[in-house]
């Protein structure tokens, strides 16, 4: 009797670990910015962070999200969007982009982990997209996407336009970052569906990050072993 119930608790203590695993990987918050609501031309900033846009737009989600001042929005070119060349619909059909200087900053108070990820086009320059532990672009460097040219009008699809298509990018990281800073050449790359907590560009929830993942396969090994154990006395 007392070996059935011991074999009881290592059981439960497997099944504990393994919805521990899928949990880790169901849960993960994912917030997806499609700037869907926003003027072109217009600042991004609190947009996102239970304000308004440069313009006064508001309706964005309260993600605790604000952008730096560079940040501009554009729409689509068949609504009038900012000669962009973007295609009508599908990924790039709201973007963001920076008029100015080096990069740009976007701020999360609350923070994110797992993953970032996002749609972009860049036909003329490369860019370079960081995601730090801090605010403003500080702290320790938790990820670092390094953006290569991207296709232009080859695809009919396209109806022309040079901004397109746009291409998934991703990364996964450890640990909860506070900002990412958006760097390239300005007025030449452009990013859609800006995604936290994946990365995967939509909201696809990511695979858990290998680390965590190695933990909780230890733990089931520890388990399993204790099992043997008892069971061979």
């Amino acid at each position: 009797m007392r070996h059935s119930r011991s074999l009881a608790r290592v059981a439960a203590r497997v099944a504990a670990v393994s919805a521990a695993l899928v949990a880790f990987s169901a849960n993960a918050t994912v917030n997806v910015l499609d700037f869907a609501g926003l003027q072109s031309g217009e600042q991004v900033l609190d947009f996102y962070n239970g304000g308004a846009g440069g313009n006064g737009s508001t309706g964005g989600a309260n993600y605790g999200i604000a952008f730096g001042s560079d940040s501009i929005a554009c729409t689509d070119a068949d609504h009038n969007g900012c000669n962009t060349n973007l295609i009508p619909g599908g990924p790039g059909a709201q973007i963001v982009y920076f008029l100015s200087g080096p990069g740009d900053v976007m701020n999360v108070a609350n923070g994110f982990d797992t993953g970032f990820s996002f749609f972009y086009s860049a036909i003329v320059y490369t860019g370079t997209v960081t995601v730090y532990d801090g605010i403003n672009g500080t702290g320790n460097v938790l990820a670092t996407l390094n953006l290569g040219l991207t296709p232009s009008a080859g695809d009919p699809a396209c109806h022309g336009a040079g901004y397109c298509p746009f291409s998934a990018a991703g990364v996964t990281f450890a640990g909860t970052a506070h900002s990412v800073n958006f760097s390239g050449v300005a007025d030449y790359i452009g990013f859609a569906d800006i995604t936290l907590g994946s990365s995967n560009a939509g909201g696809t929830p990511s695979i858990p990050e290998p680390t965590n993942v190695g933990l909780m396969m230890a733990g089931l090994a520890i388990v399993a072993g204790v099992a043997r154990r008892r069971r061979a006395r």
